[in-house]
């Protein structure tokens, strides 16, 4: 049996997760990489939080983009002109590089990253760590506005990054995705009264979404805890996935995580719980909490 200690040892260790980066580093960017001014000038940098924190102090030559007029507005329309209208006031078209930044642990920001990219903006990061990250980092700050030149694009919907209420019914049976539920234990558990109906969609796992920021530093965790972190939720980074919340934001947050960690179908069911938890046709669950 002694003998035995040291493979058993070894077998223990290797089957521990051993990752020292994120398989899509590329979809963020550390502070004090656009500390630098060659590297800064690269992007349009877009501030997310409310409109009285920028004008209160943001990073040098931020645009302040009207998060909660995006959410509401690609709930209940994704008509290509409007869109086309709204990115181009900004100053962006599918080959400009963007960087994206809120002080809310990246939800609004995140929700932000997968509008754009559902649209077809194909470089867009998140700023690791947001604003407290660019505090930390002693970034300068300024409370003057940019000019920004609009630009006339043509946008072209990604609808593989989007899930809808009549796909995920259709899949169901056959277990197609797999469905991720981002929000907290009592609303997944039906304890929290958020729609005429609640509960989880039928096989979803949960995990919500802060688990994958660091609370202190408000960064995405490190690459080997948030395999860790994955694993022990059930979460096969192999399989298409389906992330849904409420409302879209915080499942944006946990697609974004599980693209960061590599899975290369990942969709975002936008109209989330506010949708299936409010519909006649749609199938509940009410799974029993972990901590019972």
């Amino acid at each position: 049996m002694t003998q035995l200690m040291p493979l058993i040892l070894l077998a223990i260790l290797a089957d521990e997760p051993k990752v020292d980066r994120y398989p899509r580093a590329d979809l963020l960017i550390d502070p004090t990489e656009i500390l630098k001014p060659e590297v800064a000038k690269q992007f349009r940098i877009l501030d997310a939080r409310p409109k009285d924190h920028y004008e209160a102090g943001h990073i040098p030559n931020a645009v302040w983009v009207d998060h909660d007029d995006w959410s509401k507005t690609f709930a209940k329309d994704q008509e290509a002109g409007r869109w086309q209208k709204l990115v181009g006031q900004l100053g962006i078209t599918p080959d400009t590089g963007v960087i994206l930044y809120d002080d809310h642990s990246t939800n609004r920001a995140a929700r932000l990253w997968w509008i754009l990219r559902y649209w077809g903006i194909r470089d867009v990061k998140l700023l690791n760590g947001g604003w407290k990250g660019w505090t930390a980092a002693h970034g300068p700050t300024t409370q003057e506005t940019p000019k920004v030149e609009l630009v006339q694009l043509v946008l072209s919907p990604h609808p593989e990054r989007l899930a809808t209420k009549a796909r995920l019914l259709k899949s169901l049976p056959k277990r197609e995705f797999q469905i991720i539920d981002a929000r907290s234990e009592s609303e997944y558990c039906g304890e929290a009264d958020t729609a005429k109906r609640n509960g989880a969609i039928p096989g979803a796992v949960h995990k919500e979404w802060t688990e994958v920021i660091d609370k202190k530093t408000q960064r995405f965790k490190s690459p080997e805890d948030l395999t860790r972190l994955f694993k022990e939720g059930r979460i096969d980074l192999n399989r298409p996935s389906v992330t849904y919340c409420q409302s879209g934001g915080r499942a944006a947050v946990m697609a974004f995580a599980l693209e960061l960690m590599g899975v290369k179908s990942v969709r975002n069911y936008y109209r989330s719980w506010s949708e299936w938890g409010n519909a006649e046709d749609t199938p509940v669950e009410k799974p029993r909490a972990k901590s019972r």
